[in-house]
């Protein structure tokens, strides 16, 4: 053995060194929890989907769902820092603030700083859920940005009259059926809309400001619900830099970072026994299946409507 290492050391001068911190690693997994070196933790939580759908199993994204998730991220012990990837269009301004809301009273309770990565698109909402980060990552060709506000709906009132279908609402108060889609378009209702859309947006631009702070840029388009590539959203500060969560998380904290995804809880459960219908076409009864499955489908819609907008 001494021969050995002596021939090897002639050639190579590191060598022995080298295969005894190799031996060292590989007999790290046979030694109890608390004598291995710890490798630096990141739990990483995926938001992945439209913000405040109807249906769970449209992948909606929602407080009530990601509190577990989230709640769990920030009690990893010693964790470095919590990581956001993101995917999603957007969806409810509410859900959406309430989410970025919960992430920033745990960032602070636990002193822990949060990143992002915005997948194939963090915009609207999903780039409300970016700015809980204190640092913003893109792929170059990510979408990110539309910080504005849109209300989207369908006008019925000429399909109803072709079927013969008469629409009966009574109300108390003038307001109280404003925009209803089987009904024709108010002047005022349009009106109080838009003034209702722009507290909303108003709200939103306070807060990509107060957390981007100094590093926004000053296009005049920055906040009319444009939306750019990850290259430019550099360049107008929506985002810190281009990269995903493997390279950039092993750059800040080592190459043996671990990063521990956190995950999601399954979705339906219960509900799929409570819903007929909510399971399948098979599932439930005809009756109670058909009125769910026909609500889901135009969940379905209007989540491919949202997904559509950014060419996805």
């Amino acid at each position: 053995m001494a021969l050995a290492l002596t021939r090897v050391d002639r050639h190579c001068p590191d060598m022995p060194t080298l295969m005894l911190s190799r031996r060292s690693a590989s007999f790290q997994r046979f030694l109890p929890a608390r004598f291995r070196k710890a490798k630096p933790v990141v739990p990483v939580i995926r938001l992945y989907g439209p913000i405040g759908m109807s249906f769970p199993s449209q992948g909606s994204l929602s407080l009530a769902g990601l509190a577990g998730q989230i709640e769990t991220a920030f009690e990893v012990k010693d964790a470095k820092a919590v990581a956001l990837v993101i995917r999603s269009p957007g969806g409810a301004a509410a859900q959406s603030h309430l989410i970025f809301q919960r992430i920033r009273a745990l960032a602070s309770e636990k002193d822990r700083k949060v990143f992002a990565f915005i997948e194939d698109v963090g915009a609207s909402g999903g780039y409300m859920l970016a700015c809980a980060a204190d640092e913003i990552f893109a792929d170059p060709s990510s979408i990110v940005g539309s910080i504005g506000v849109v209300s989207a709906g369908f006008g019925l009132t000429g399909l109803i009259e072709k079927l013969g279908v008469e629409r009966r609402v009574y109300a108390a108060g003038t307001s109280k059926a404003m925009l209803d889609p089987f009904l024709p378009e108010k002047p005022d209702d349009i009106v109080r809309l838009r003034q209702l859309q722009a507290d909303v947006h108003e709200s939103f631009i306070d807060l990509v400001k107060t957390r981007r702070g100094s590093r926004l840029g000053s296009s005049e388009d920055l906040f009319n619900g444009a939306f750019w590539t990850g290259r430019k959203a550099v360049d107008l500060g929506l985002i810190d830099g281009l990269g995903d969560v493997r390279s950039v998380m092993r750059e800040r904290f080592g190459e043996d970072v671990e990063l521990r995804l956190v995950p999601p809880p399954s979705r339906g459960g219960l509900l799929r026994f409570l819903v007929p219908g909510l399971a399948g076409p098979d599932a439930g009864t005809a009756s109670a299946g058909g009125l769910v499955n026909t609500a889901e489908m135009l969940a379905t819609v209007e989540a491919r409507a949202l997904w559509a907008r950014y060419g996805l």
